[in-house]
């Protein structure tokens, strides 16, 4: 049976707003001002974009800024609550990736902006929509469960191209929310734009280098990044999906997933450094064993760093994998 490694917050409880006022934190660890325009993002990857935009002109704090805690099987806490009733902006992954946003906020009737990331990706299904609400309309109300989008990788704050989109959103939303800032948003903005384009210059040279060179994902996490770079997913069908919602992999694809890496087929091996489970570390195993490279991919940001050098860390990492 899979597991994953991740230390799982709270269920969500009812604890006096008094307390948890007196904790409330922006992601950088100071307190949010009562008065500030505030930005809630669901991961420290959009945190750290906002940050980014905004300056000093908002207040900004992830609900997941961790390393030990996993997105897709987070539960909300009453602290989470009181942040998301005090935003003015949310920044959320969508697409089934961080389904608990979208309960907090059910919960809490915020009238904030909300600003999904999926629904920004080039890849996002045109009727992505039509079957989020179909399947909302086949639960019950005690029925917590977010299908994610057949076809559709949810991850993708791992696509440059994604995050400019992201980055164009957040000036729109900032500048107009607080016009006597626009002028320091957008400049900030350009200058994440001209760190995009750096990073991107840096996946453009793995590709001139690496072009058609063959990736295992044992989880689809980092999938837009190594096709950006002209990589070619060879992961067996089945295995990734398996992994990513925690249930066991079958023999027959397993079988098939080690005899890829064993027989050469595979150039890199890319692992959810978050989480993980027995089939995960059967192919680490064989990877070690066939001279096959393992790069860790992760949900979120390392500590101390922003979403731009993590991107190009992460790059650096499939580049020198690859250059042996």
């Amino acid at each position: 049976m899979q597991t994953r490694r991740a230390l799982l917050a709270a269920p969500l409880i009812a604890v006096p707003a008094l307390l948890l006022a007196s904790c409330a934190s922006g992601s950088a660890g100071a307190p949010v001002e009562d008065d500030a325009f505030t930005v809630v993002a669901s991961t420290s990857a959009y945190a750290s974009l906002a940050e980014a935009v905004a300056g000093d002109a908002a207040s900004v704090e992830a609900i997941i800024d961790s390393g030990s805690q996993d997105p897709h099987e987070y539960e909300a806490t009453a602290r989470d609550q009181l942040a998301l009733d005090g935003a003015d902006l949310v920044i959320m992954n969508g697409g089934g990736y961080d389904a608990f946003m979208e309960d907090l906020l059910e919960a809490s009737g915020s009238d904030a902006e909300v600003l999904t990331v999926a629904e920004l990706s080039d890849a996002y299904p045109s009727d992505a929509e039509d079957e989020h609400d179909h399947a909302e309309e086949e639960h019950s109300e005690d029925d917590h469960d977010h299908e994610h989008i057949e076809g559709f990788n949810e991850h993708v704050w791992y696509d440059p191209h994604t995050i400019e989109h992201v980055v164009a959103e957040l000036e729109e939303h900032l500048a107009a929310d607080l016009p006597e800032d626009a002028e320091a948003i957008t400049a900030n903005a350009d200058a994440v734009r001209a760190d995009l384009e750096v990073l991107e210059g840096r996946v453009a040279k793995v590709q001139a280098a690496h072009a058609g060179s063959t990736v295992f994902f044992t989880e689809p996490l980092g999938g837009y990044l190594a096709a950006e770079a002209g990589l070619e997913d060879v992961t067996t069908e089945g295995f990734a999906e398996a992994v990513e919602e925690g249930q066991d992999v079958a023999p027959a694809t397993l079988l098939a997933a080690l005899t890829a890496i064993e027989d050469g087929d595979v150039d890199v091996l890319v692992v959810n450094a978050q989480t993980g489970g027995s089939e995960t570390d059967q192919l680490i195993a064989a990877a070690d064993d066939a001279g096959v490279p393992v790069v860790e991919f992760a949900e979120t940001l390392p500590e101390g760093s922003t979403y731009v050098e993590w991107m190009t860390d992460n790059v650096d990492a499939l580049d020198d994998a690859l250059a042996g």
